[in-house]
């Protein structure tokens, strides 16, 4: 009498035994080129303010990237770009306001993306504010994948500049919250200010 094994198959349950077993952009290309690709899209949408193109971007790279992980991410960030991009088209054209927008939605590749075209143009104590901004979304991306010790370094840069930037961040949000955070790497990120839907260009 045959025996009936029923025991799974390797790899069986995932759509692509070779992919990954979690988004890891830091490790991992396609992971890398997902989040490159979908942020500089959503960047434009921004700037265009229609979501074609990342719309367009994340059904093509359905199709090029058809493994669960990919997908999934994909999926996230698609509904985080549409409500981001919703507030956004409200009337906010200040790039740090954006930023909130997107910071709040947990979008923090994006904010780097967004607050980097502006640092570009800045100068002065904007600009260290600009990229202190960036330096902290640079510490919750560093945690959600657990280099800790990276983001404590970018942390204490960051802290340096918002800790005298009160002034310049007035109009925008208490940096309080975020200065705690930023001490403690608390995991959970603070939200900036009081919504996107309330305070507006």
């Amino acid at each position: 009498m045959m025996s009936d094994d029923r025991s799974p198959i390797p790899g069986a349950e995932r759509s692509d035994p070779t992919a990954p077993l979690r988004f890891e952009p830091f490790q991992d290309r396609p992971s890398r080129d997902i989040r490159n690709t979908l942020s500089e899209a959503l960047a434009q949408a921004i700037t265009s303010g229609g979501a074609e193109p990342f719309e367009q971007a994340a059904a093509r790279l359905r199709l090029e990237h058809p493994a669960d992980i990919y997908r999934d991410y994909i999926a996230d960030r698609l509904a985080r770009y549409r409500r981001a991009l919703a507030a956004i088209s409200l009337g906010i054209t200040d790039p740090l306001r954006q930023g909130m927008v997107l910071w709040n939605e947990r979008l923090f590749f994006e904010v780097h993306e967004v607050l980097e075209h502006a640092w570009l143009q800045a100068d002065g104590r904007r600009k260290l504010l600009l990229q202190a901004l960036i330096r902290a979304a640079g510490v919750y991306i560093k945690l959600e994948f657990g280099y800790d010790r990276q983001a404590a370094k970018m942390a204490g840069r960051a802290r340096e500049v918002l800790a005298t930037s009160g002034d310049l961040l007035r109009d925008y949000f208490d940096p309080a919250d975020l200065l705690a955070a930023l001490a403690t790497l608390d995991p959970v990120p603070p939200q900036l200010g009081p919504g996107p839907d309330i305070r507006h260009d």
